[in-house]
């Protein structure tokens, strides 16, 4: 007997095992991870370390060195590279893949808890650690401008509302947001006008750091009611600074705007974000040559958790776009910088007709050897 034969013989059953076959086929197709790479996660845990002001020179000597040092006598590290940079320093640690990530994690928080003291003491927060894949990429990539607003303002929307909101959306591993414009005060000392006053630059750090407080103040108890006292000492703008007095020389007092320049700007002026509209009409603009079309923008990068459906992700976005332009204001844009599951539904297209055209190829194929429809 041949295997053919009982199918033949037997339709009704022949229809039922296709049918059952056909059913839990396509609930396994529906199931199925959709992602341009294989999943592979590689145990890498990825530490910084900032020093406002301090070269790259001594961000490798004094930061990075005690640091490769004490994470040298950790198991399991395949490799490991560090980048220094003006006022900070990353590294990244690459494990052997049967290393747990979560073991690796807390041996390298212990190492940077051991090597803390040989660090420089003026370092603002110490060394922090975050894991990472360096095989997950951006699924989506939106930016963020305006004509009219400033770019602290528009950073500001960007982190406060779209940030936080796509991290809750379903398969959302992290967002970070590039050429972020936080709000800061920018102090430009005048050597000439602190020499002339002998006064030195630890006296004016140790003035901005003595007027610029938020403590708590405390509470007045009465007979029948409590009052918490709110007594806020923190400057907001550039005028208020401006104010503050540094010294006192020859009994008159010496203002921050008698020896510095001082303005409203922004914590990385070194940092940009630029967006190329061209991309959003999907031609070509003749007007981009002047620089008519590119913007300065915020960037929000989205990650997706490893061994989700990226369209299904990406799908999900799209969905809260309408309801973040709502928010917005008229004069802040909202685009799409770039989406990485453009060629991944391509491809899925093709797999598709792929097996649509194979089913096709087989149905004729027997029905040319059976000749017969009902056989077929």
């Amino acid at each position: 007997m041949n295997i053919p034969e009982p199918f033949i013989r037997r339709p009704v059953m022949t229809t039922l095992v296709t049918a059952a076959i056909t059913l839990f086929g396509w609930m396994a197709y529906e199931k199925l991870p959709v992602s341009d790479l294989p999943n592979v996660d590689f145990p890498t845990i990825s530490v910084s370390a900032s020093l406002p002001g301090a070269s790259p020179e001594t961000m490798a000597a004094s930061v990075a060195t005690p640091l490769e040092q004490q994470f040298s006598s950790i198991a399991g590290i395949d490799s490991m590279t560090s980048t220094s940079s003006l006022g900070s320093t990353s590294i990244t640690l690459q494990f052997n893949l049967d290393r747990n990530i979560d073991g690796a994690a807390q041996d390298v928080q212990s190492a940077i808890a051991a090597v803390q003291r040989r660090l420089p003491r003026d370092m603002p927060t110490p060394p922090s650690l975050r894991k990472s894949n360096p095989a997950e990429d951006s699924v989506l990539l939106l930016a963020l401008m305006s004509d009219t607003l400033s770019l602290s303002e528009v950073n500001e929307y960007a982190e406060t509302i779209l940030a936080q909101r796509l991290s809750t959306v379903d398969g959302v591993s992290q967002v970070n947001v590039y050429g972020a414009q936080k709000y800061a005060v920018r102090v430009r000392l005048d050597p000439q006008a602190l020499a002339a006053r002998g006064i030195g630059l630890d006296e004016v750090r140790s003035a901005l750091d003595a007027n610029n407080v938020n403590l708590p103040s405390g509470t007045l108890d009465g007979t029948y009611k409590s009052t918490t006292l709110l007594a806020t000492g923190q400057l907001n703008s550039a005028e208020g600074f401006r104010k503050v007095i540094v010294s006192y020389r020859n009994g008159a007092a010496v203002r921050l705007a008698d020896v510095a320049n001082v303005i409203d700007g922004i914590e990385n002026d070194k940092s940009l974000s630029w967006f190329d509209q061209r991309f959003v009409d999907d031609k070509e603009d003749p007007d981009f040559a002047s620089g008519k079309k590119a913007m300065r923008a915020i960037t929000l990068s989205i990650q997706r958790q490893p061994g989700t459906n990226t369209i299904k992700v990406v799908d999900g976005i799209k969905e809260l776009l309408p309801a973040f332009r709502a928010q917005l204001p008229a004069s802040v844009q909202l685009e799409i910088f770039s989406d990485k599951s453009l060629p991944i539904r391509e491809s899925v297209h093709d797999v598709k007709f792929t097996l649509v055209l194979a089913i096709l190829l087989v149905v004729l194929v027997i029905f040319l050897f059976l000749r017969s429809a009902a056989a077929t």
